[in-house]
């Protein structure tokens, strides 16, 4: 399997790790290249995995996969340059990071495949919770994502990554965009939306700290609170029922049902990645049709999120 990463940063560093140990771990003949503009030395065990990089894309060279993982505001472009030499693509999320794009520029030909990134699908209590969602009747459902961007990525001026930019895709709206992902796959679209989102913290950024959302569905109704300024990391979904709360705490790893029993699902952050990893492999393999978040439906929840569906 020949795999070519667009970009490498923490999250396209973890997906190349996690590529690696599942083909090792499968016997996937693997070789992995990066294309990347710039000229920042990667981490040695990254780089020890790649037979080489590339700062222009050789016309010529096909890929089996190709990792999107630059950033937001670059996807576009890296996917119409790639047009035509890739079997299968991982899109990182948020697709685009404007609904001014539309699904002209992924024009897949035919037998190409494409999955945009969505692992809060694959985590455990995420997993336990969707087992049980066709059994409970909620009236309403709570989401809440609030976390402290200078502690996303230790070390890093959080200044200076993507997050703080609203020109590089940045903003809690659609870099949060999980939480709405996760809710339509749960619910569906909801029939109407509405957002108040700004700027209000004291973090130096230009890009929105606050997204708060009402959504109206046939049987309920929804709220969604998503922050770059709590100070403790928090993100759940309660869902009120007759006979009780269910909630889904996807930092503590625990599921509590109506009754008030508590389930656990303790794991690495990262295995979420590593299903997530396993899924896209074995489609890209040996898959027929969509996949389980094709660009499409992507597409949708990004408009959702920007209050343009």
């Amino acid at each position: 399997m020949r795999a070519l990463f667009v970009g490498l940063g923490s999250i396209g560093s973890r997906h190349l790790r996690n590529l690696t140990a599942l083909c090792r771990e499968k016997q996937i003949p693997l070789e992995c290249w990066a294309w990347r503009s710039g000229n920042r030395p990667l981490q040695p065990d990254v780089a020890e995995l790649l037979a080489g990089e590339f700062c222009e894309l050789p016309e010529e060279e096909k890929w089996d996969v190709a990792f999107i993982t630059n950033p937001t505001h670059l996807h576009a472009q890296a996917l119409g340059w790639l047009k035509g030499k890739v079997g299968s693509f991982f899109i990182e999320k948020p697709i685009f990071d404007s609904t001014e794009y539309s699904l002209s520029q992924l024009v897949l030909e035919e037998g190409q495949k494409a999955y945009v990134a969505a692992p809060m699908r694959w985590c455990g209590t995420f997993l336990a919770l969707k087992k049980k969602i066709e059994q409970l009747h909620p009236y309403s459902v709570r989401v809440i994502c609030s976390s402290y961007l200078p502690d996303w990525r230790p070390g890093v001026d959080y200044r200076q990554v993507y997050s703080a930019h609203k020109d590089m895709g940045g903003g809690v709206t659609i870099d949060l965009i999980h939480e709405w992902d996760y809710l339509v796959d749960l619910f569906g679209e909801p029939l109407e939306c509405y957002n108040f989102k700004g700027t209000y913290s004291h973090l130096e950024i230009d890009s929105d700290d606050l997204s708060v959302y009402i959504a109206r569905y046939p049987n309920l109704l929804a709220e969604v609170h998503l922050d770059y300024f709590g100070r403790s990391y928090r993100r759940s979904i309660e869902l009120f029922c007759k006979d009780g709360t269910v909630v889904a705490d996807f930092g503590e790893g625990t599921l509590t049902l109506e009754d008030g029993t508590v389930e656990h699902y303790p794991e690495p952050v990262n295995r979420r990645y590593e299903r997530e990893m396993e899924y896209f492999i074995e489609y890209s393999l040996h898959g027929a049709g969509e996949s389980v978040n094709p660009p499409a439906q992507a597409l949708a929840v990004l408009k959702l999120t920007l209050g343009e569906n």
